[in-house]
């Protein structure tokens, strides 16, 4: 194209031309008029052909540009209406006014002028109003991305579904590890000839491979109790459909044979090396275990899990292997630090307090100082006649100290004892765990996702009926100077007994032998009972609060608070217990409004149904048969709607995630 800007200067500088040249012509007019006169005529034809030469290049050029212009507006015009590329203005009642030929093919009789984006999506209006930038949603088959403008009140739309296969061609096709253990193996064999064994092994070796067959996992048998197996994406998809059913495969294989074998499984995915792969899948192991077994835990690399299974109560371990050498283990840890530091969880209960008052013990035992941290103002009514009778033994209370003051002596060398949770947000004071680099976590309950950060030493057991039972067997492998006073043991039994309800429930061998040790150190199970009797206007709300259940699927007690009036923990876990000893009730719920303005909901359950992970649906945890949790800003008539919602896709499902 034509520099039109240097137009102008090539005008001048060929009157400057002229200029001199009749300047010149007036010198030689002046010597030779003949030789002027030839030389003016000369210089007139010149002026007059480059004049007649400027405006043709001056015309050429501006019809060239009227021609651009014309092709460019064309073009434009081709490419707004007929690019794949959808183009929509809408107005402020987010109503569509103009839309490209593109989009329109989109609306009712191919014309979506006049239509609302709802039309199209009915994320397009909130993710407008909440002011991003861009939207992906799903319309007739098609994959879209929207891009917002929100001032010119104007979207583009890109089509992205090859891209969405593309990437879900990717996805499938990552690797995913999983390693699967067979519960209580070394346990359940240990007895048994080589025969009985041998059938063994082939009949699970036999059901792993048929169903590794079926959906293509490779499968490699690594020890006598451990597979890896390798698959895909795509394939671990297919499994989660089935909610992993090779667990009810196992389990009633072994049923026939009167042999309670279970297995967990731990899967690790994600955009990682396989090493870290590997890892991934024996934390999801380690979690699956921490459980109880029976399950199969699935993580991925952003660290969300994943749960199906844990249908059963977990088996009784006969042996009491573990715990001599998790209490020689404690022993060591103990004797190397300058201090132990113990606590339970928030609002503790018999449980938490008795285990506490153990592990101080077994700190006594070897020569180390140690301090129960507890919280003055968080102690709820059930374990108030307990610590009466423990602020009256003054050698005992003097090892009791509130969170601020543990905080002022703990160092880097405190060990950290947490009995009866292992949730951060749920122990009396978090902030220890920050402030040393020696952690212990002592609990009976299911693991969950939420844990301490690197802790020395775990002890999780969740077949046990209660931490004061684990504390009680770790009591017996310290050393023969350790000697129980009367309270502290009374203060462990009672822990058992409360949560055992009475040697009713979660009871085993083990709990009635860890029983029997404190009682031959002077436990009383009249002081006991002294510790669990209650008020009597307690009795008769919790009695109020049972009057208002309802049966829901058949087997299923809900029972709903008054409105406007608040429940305590422990009355509607009391509440809930109540309702399981009704004939034809095989799982239970309270919900109440709290004090701290939470909705509560407290469960209970003989076995067959899983409370926790109907609860931990809820934010919240607990045992197979016993589990709780706390929502926030909602009502009881919510939460209620919520749990039935809960409870229709486990009974419909038969399991959940």
């Amino acid at each position: 194209m034509p520099d039109l800007q240097k137009k102008p200067a090539f005008s001048r500088h060929l009157w400057i031309i002229y200029l001199l040249s009749i300047i010149l012509l007036g010198v030689i007019w002046y010597y030779q008029w003949i030789l002027g006169l030839l030389m003016t005529l000369f210089l007139i034809a010149s002026f007059y052909y480059s004049i007649r030469t400027e405006k043709t290049i001056i015309n050429e050029t501006e019809e060239y540009i009227a021609t651009l212009s014309h092709r460019i507006k064309k073009v434009g015009e081709e490419a707004l209406l007929e690019m794949p590329i959808g183009i929509v203005l809408y107005n402020e009642d987010y109503i569509v006014e103009w839309a490209n030929p593109y989009m329109n093919r989109f609306g009712e009789e191919d014309i979506l002028v006049g239509k609302s984006l709802n039309l199209l999506s009915d994320d397009l209006i909130p993710t407008i109003k909440e002011g991003k930038d861009e939207v992906w949603f799903e319309l007739e088959g098609y994959d879209f991305q929207s891009i917002i403008k929100k001032e010119e009140r104007l979207l583009y739309f890109f089509d992205r579904t090859e891209q969405k296969k593309i990437q879900t061609l990717y996805e499938n096709d990552q690797t995913i590890l999983a390693i699967i253990f067979l519960d209580n193996y070394e346990e359940i064999t240990q007895n048994m000839d080589d025969t009985w064994k041998s059938q063994l092994n082939s009949k699970v070796t036999a059901a792993l491979n048929d169903w590794s067959h079926t959906y293509g996992l490779y499968l490699k048998r690594t020890s006598q109790e451990r597979f890896l197996a390798v698959g895909t994406r795509e394939i671990l998809g297919k499994l989660e459909k089935t909610k992993f059913n090779i667990l009810d495969e196992i389990r009633e294989l072994n049923s026939e044979q009167n042999i309670p074998l279970t297995i967990s499984i731990g899967v690790g995915y994600g955009e990682m090396l396989l090493p870290a792969l590997g890892e991934l899948a024996q934390s999801s192991l380690d979690l699956a275990l921490g459980r109880g077994g029976d399950q199969v835990a699935i993580k991925d690399d952003l660290g969300k899990v994943r749960f199906y299974g844990g249908k059963t109560n977990p088996m009784e371990k006969r042996t009491r292997v573990r715990a001599r050498v998790i209490s020689h283990a404690l022993k060591e840890l103990v004797k190397e630090s300058d201090q132990v530091l113990i606590m339970g969880h928030k609002s503790p209960d018999m449980d938490s307090v008795g285990a506490a008052i153990g592990i101080l013990n077994i700190a006594r035992a070897n020569d180390v100082e140690g301090y129960i941290v507890l919280d003055p103002n968080d102690i709820n009514s059930s374990i108030t006649r307990m610590m009466d009778a423990i602020k009256k033994e003054e050698s005992l209370w003097n090892h009791f100290i509130e969170p601020d003051e543990a905080e002022t002596i703990v160092t880097s060398r405190s060990l950290v004892v947490v009995v009866d949770t292992h949730k951060p947000s749920m122990m009396a004071d978090p902030r220890l765990l920050s402030k040393t680099d020696f952690k212990v976590i002592i609990d009976h309950h299911r693991r969950a996702e939420e844990f301490v950060d690197n802790p020395t030493l775990v002890y999780m057991e969740p077949y046990a009926s209660s931490t004061a039972e684990l504390v009680t067997e770790l009591l017996e492998y310290q050393p023969k100077t350790l000697k129980l006073k009367m309270l502290e043991a009374t203060t462990l039994l009672a822990g058992i007994i409360i949560d055992t309800k009475s040697f009713t429930l979660r009871t085993g061998s083990r709990t009635f032998d860890a029983a029997s040790y404190l009682r031959s150190k002077g436990a009383d199970t009249v002081l006991v009972q002294q510790f669990m009797k209650e008020d009597l206007n307690i009795y008769v709300k919790r009695s109020k609060l049972i009057e208002r259940a309802t049966v829901y699927h058949h087997s299923v007690a809900i029972a709903k608070g008054i409105k406007g009036e608040t429940y305590g923990s422990v009355l509607i876990a009391q509440a809930a217990d109540t309702l399981l000893t009704m004939s034809g009730i095989e799982a239970s719920f309270v919900i109440s409004e709290r004090e701290d303005g939470k909705i509560g909901i407290s469960a209970r359950s003989l076995g067959d149904v899983n409370v926790q992970v109907i609860m931990e649906k809820m934010n919240g945890g607990g045992h197979l048969t016993n589990a709780a949790t706390q929502i926030e800003d909602t009502t009881m008539d919510d939460a209620e709607a919520l749990l039935k919602e809960i409870l229709e896709d486990y009974f419909g499902g038969g399991e959940l995630e």
